[in-house]
């Protein structure tokens, strides 16, 4: 059995791999073939655990825990084989952002335009990055315009995605420098008031959401899902459970659809498409068996990052 930490999933997962394992899942969520029931919660003392789950039938099951400590909480994801032979763990923070971030590349791939090169972050943390580091997997990026009020943060931002991505980028000191003339934006803030406003997103735009999405709390305007051509969620399902959606008057397309041929995406190049991300519950399952699978298929480059135990049951 195989667990993997933080670095060794930045090795082994690629952009590509993590889009091409989301983009799986959603699929699968949407035929029924992957259960994904909701999130369920547990208190242990002074403390939250949250579960997910994800498996298919005859095939791979697994869960991902947290908890609500302060701060960030380390997470475990624990994938077994459809014989009950356990897989493995991966251990940390990464792949749950970068789960995320695959998710909204997915959104991109169908919902930006083909020709879509330039890009809007705004926020500057790490949910930020994920989305900015899964969307090189589908799109050719040639400016990312990054904004945060904090000017050390969005300078950091900028610089890590010239230096590790090779992405042209450039801190802005205003929102609406960002935003005006992106073909892509991304929206991943912890605000609870809009961080943009609807008449910076200009026709054929597409934009995410990741950040609060309440009726008291959203980090994007409601007026710009009333004038977006296709409203998408990769869990609209799981976005009905919201206890007070300010997408109440809009109903979210399910992104498996769209992918599926079903649904309609984007017809123009002048639309305005919107991808809200709830974080569809099973698709972490779906992209720590890629990781595990792809350490077993490089054990030089998990040498060191991850380790190997046997268990019990011979695991």
């Amino acid at each position: 059995m195989l667990t993997l930490s933080d670095e060794i999933v930045k090795v082994l997962l690629t952009p590509a791999l993590a889009v091409d394992a989301a983009r799986r899942a959603v699929l699968d969520s949407w035929h029924g073939r992957l259960a994904s029931p909701p999130r369920l919660h547990a208190g242990a003392g002074n403390v939250d655990l949250a579960f997910t789950v994800g498996g298919y039938p005859d095939g791979l099951v697994g869960f991902r825990a947290y908890g609500s400590w302060p701060g960030s909480s380390d997470q475990a994801v624990l994938v077994w084989s459809g014989t009950g032979k356990l897989r493995g763990i991966v251990v940390g923070q990464e792949l749950g952002v970068r789960r995320t971030g695959a998710l909204g590349a997915v959104a991109a791939d169908k919902l930006a335009r083909e020709d879509a090169h330039t890009v809007a972050v705004i926020g500057s943390g790490v949910q930020a990055w994920a989305q900015l580091w899964a969307l090189t997997a589908v799109r050719s990026v040639t400016e990312v315009r990054v904004f945060s009020p904090t000017l050390e943060h969005r300078t950091v931002f900028a610089d890590r995605a010239r230096s590790e991505l090779g992405l042209p980028s450039q801190p802005v000191s205003e929102a609406q420098q960002a935003a005006e003339g992106a073909d892509v934006i991304i929206v991943a803030t912890r605000s609870s008031i809009p961080a943009l406003k609807d008449e910076w997103v200009g026709p054929g735009t597409h934009l995410a959401t990741v950040g609060p999405k309440l009726a008291s709390a959203h980090e994007v305007p409601v007026s710009l899902l009333d004038r977006a051509q296709v409203a998408v969620s990769d869990s609209p399902a799981q976005a009905a459970n919201y206890t007070e959606p300010f997408f109440t008057g809009r109903d979210l397309v399910h992104l498996g659809a769209i992918i599926d041929g079903v649904a309609p995406g984007r017809i123009s190049h002048s639309d305005v498409t919107v991808y809200c991300s709830v974080g569809l519950a099973g698709s972490e399952v779906v992209i720590a068996d890629a990781v595990i699978s792809a350490a077993i298929a490089s054990p030089a480059d998990s040498q060191g990052a991850g380790s190997r135990s046997r268990g019990r049951n011979g695991t």
